[in-house]
């Protein structure tokens, strides 16, 4: 015979804390994602999406860019290195080279002392210079608009690519995947890959693809601010009631089921 939970612990998984309208009027119940059916599941992801909507309206890239080539190089830079940091160094590096044509030229020690702060510089380095000789040689210096064309450019992968795409030129041909939304995305079980091209292959089957862009950024937002790597901020999340929470160490799912 099961045994019967403790009252009080009854009337504490009921009380829900009033994060947003739908959390507050909706009590947690315990989201299984191997039980749920393809429908209930693209359901719950739709429900996500608007919600992190609500919870981040004006969610954008935290890269500062005036131009498609601004973000390029500074998304080259960002690999290993917080966007702050990116966006400090960038700050110079532009004055000095404000176009592929004037970064080509640079010299190699020259670069590497520009972006040495970021990490790994070297390699930075000589990718953002032969990526720029690349747009000069092959691209008349203009950044192109494909995946395919983006990706043949040193240092520049699939998610460089889909960045410039989707925050440079409007165009979503995929979801930008780092790590706060591979996390998170494992932690809502809309993905079991970790490894980002299969991660995103999951995403966009089950994102509409007019939110294939915001949903990156809501979703880093949501990662910096609440959904912690090592101490996620449950209690006060605004999807507590549709996330199961994968991958969560279960005392930290029994202190935030008595926090409430």
């Amino acid at each position: 015979m099961a045994r019967a939970k403790p009252h009080g612990t009854l009337k504490l998984e009921m009380r829900a804390k009033p994060t947003s309208q739908a959390s507050s009027e909706n009590p947690r119940t315990h989201i299984v994602p191997s039980r749920e059916t393809r429908l209930q599941r693209r359901e719950r992801t739709l429900q996500i999406v608007d919600r992190l909507e609500e919870l981040y309206p004006d969610a954008d890239c935290s890269l500062r860019f005036k131009n498609p080539f601004e973000l390029l190089i500074s998304t080259i830079l960002s690999a290993q290195c917080t966007d702050k940091r990116v966006n400090l160094v960038t700050r110079d590096l532009f004055k000095w080279w404000p176009n592929p044509h004037k970064m080509a030229a640079a010299s190699i020690s020259e670069l590497e002392n520009a972006v040495k702060t970021t990490g790994f510089f070297r390699a930075k380095a000589k990718n953002i210079q032969g990526c720029c000789r690349k747009l000069v040689d092959q691209f008349d210096g203009n950044v192109p608009q494909t995946v395919e064309e983006l990706t043949s450019l040193p240092g520049v992968g699939r998610k460089t690519a889909n960045v410039v795409l989707g925050s440079a030129f409007g165009v979503a041909e995929g979801v930008v995947v780092d790590t706060h939304v591979g996390r998170i995305s494992r932690r809502l079980a809309l993905t079991k890959a970790k490894d980002a091209v299969r991660a995103e292959r999951d995403l966009v089957r089950e994102i509409p693809r007019n939110h294939w862009v915001a949903i990156s950024h809501r979703l880093i937002q949501h990662g910096r601010g609440t959904c912690l790597a090592r101490k996620p901020r449950c209690a006060g999340c605004g999807l507590e009631d549709l996330c199961p929470r994968v991958g969560l160490p279960r005392h930290l799912k029994i202190r935030t089921r008595i926090s409430r």
